[in-house]
C-alpha cells in the first residue's frame, strides 16, 4: 500500500461510516439532539464534509466542491449560513438550524470524497512534508493537515453513529 492508497482507504472509511449512519433517516431523526447544546447528525455530517472540502481545497489550491458544484446554494435553501462557513464555533441555535435531507448530505459527501480521492491520487511520501499553512508555529505540512482532517472526520462520523444508536423510538 502506498501513501495515496492509504489516504483513499482512510477517507473511504469516513464515507462508509456516514452512509451507514444516514441510511433511512428522516429529518426528525437527522436533527435529533439529546440535549439543547448537543450536535445533531445533520450538523455533524454537514460539518465533517465542509471541513474536508475546505481544508483539502486549500491544501491543494483548488476550488471547493461546496461552491463549484452548487451545494452552497442547495444547502443554503435548507438552512441559513454563509458559503464559507464550516461550522467551527457554531452556537446551539446555529446547530439547530442545520436541516437537510439525508440524500443531499450524502450527495455532498460523495462529491467531496471524489475530489479528495482525485487530489490525493498522486500524493507521495515526499509530498507530505510540503508546507500548506504558515499561520501556525510550526507551519502545517500536507501530512499533518491530511491526518488532522481524517481524524476530525472520523471523530464526527463516530459521534453521528452514536447519535443514531440513541435515537428515540417512534
Amino acid at each position: 500500500m502506498n501513501t495515496a492508497q492509504l489516504l483513499e482507504d482512510g477517507f473511504g472509511r469516513v464515507v462508509d461510516s456516514v452512509e451507514r449512519t444516514l441510511d433511512g433517516l428522516d429529518e426528525t431523526q437527522l436533527t435529533y439532539r439529546p440535549t439543547p447544546e448537543a450536535n445533531s447528525i445533520a450538523w455533524l455530517v454537514w460539518h465533517l464534509t465542509r471541513v474536508q472540502d475546505d481544508h483539502l481545497a486549500d491544501a491543494f489550491d483548488v476550488e471547493q466542491v461546496y461552491t463549484t458544484q452548487g451545494f452552497a446554494q442547495q444547502l443554503g435553501e435548507c438552512f441559513p449560513h454563509e458559503p464559507g462557513d464550516t461550522g467551527y464555533g457554531h452556537s446551539a441555535e446555529q446547530v439547530a438550524a442545520v436541516r437537510s435531507p439525508a440524500e443531499l448530505l450524502s450527495e455532498y459527501l460523495q462529491a467531496v470524497h471524489a475530489q479528495t480521492v482525485a487530489l490525493t491520487a498522486d500524493v507521495t511520501d515526499a509530498d507530505l512534508d510540503r508546507v500548506v499553512d504558515e499561520r501556525w508555529d510550526p507551519p502545517v505540512t500536507l501530512g499533518v493537515r491530511l491526518v488532522s482532517v481524517l481524524d476530525d472526520d472520523l471523530e464526527h462520523a463516530g459521534q453521528a453513529a452514536y447519535l443514531r444508536g440513541i435515537l428515540p423510538s417512534t
